[in-house]
């Protein structure tokens, strides 16, 4: 039976390691989203998650206790030593997340790396899935565009009659141009056979 063994070497020694997991903590939080290896982004939750709980715990004593929020941010700090990250955190990410309890993060496969057929993962902020969010704003805009014209009286059978009559007015004025250069090219075949008659 396997005991005390939590955790990936990732082939590192302890201190590039820390080095390493401290680095994509920061790129994290400021990008909101990384790519990297699965087991790189499954192992950077256990140092994401718990920075993310200070953070919030921060949050949460500033009005009661300050003094603890500032040792929190201090605890932070000696992990991330990047100071732009750790105001990030505490100031944008923390107050963003004071309802959520846990699972800060998500973790989505990506396929495998074309160089080495490493499986790549990319791992990201769940309340900052922008791409997510952007969807949903487009589809709530489309339906408010539905129920305006919905109020405006407009009915789907009065649509498909102004998109039927645009596709005959297209085809009509296709119809035409292809007329005058039918005539364009009969006209210049006559006056080569007139040519060729008087030669």
């Amino acid at each position: 039976m396997i005991h005390r063994r939590k955790g990936r070497k990732l082939k590192r020694t302890a201190s590039h390691r820390k080095s390493l997991f401290s680095n994509m903590t920061v790129s994290l939080i400021k990008n909101k989203k990384i790519r990297t290896t699965l087991a790189k982004a499954k192992e950077l939750r256990l140092f994401v998650e718990p920075m993310i709980t200070k953070s919030r715990k921060a949050y949460l004593a500033k009005d009661g206790k300050p003094e603890y929020g500032v040792h929190l941010r201090r605890e932070v700090n000696k992990f991330l030593q990047d100071r732009e990250a750790v105001k990030t955190l505490f100031d944008e990410i923390a107050p963003k997340l004071v309802n959520r309890n846990g699972g800060y993060t998500r973790v989505l496969k990506m396929g495998n790396r074309l160089g080495d057929g490493a499986e790549v993962a990319m791992i990201e902020l769940v309340d900052y899935n922008l791409e997510q969010n952007k969807t949903e704003a487009t589809a709530a805009g489309e339906t408010d565009s539905k129920t305006k014209s919905k109020a405006k009286g407009k009915t789907g059978t009065e649509k498909t009659k102004t998109v039927k009559a645009k596709s005959e007015k297209a085809k009509t004025t296709k119809t035409k141009k292809e007329d005058k250069s039918s005539a364009e090219v009969k006209k210049s075949t006559k006056g080569k056979k007139k040519k060729e008659a008087a030669e």
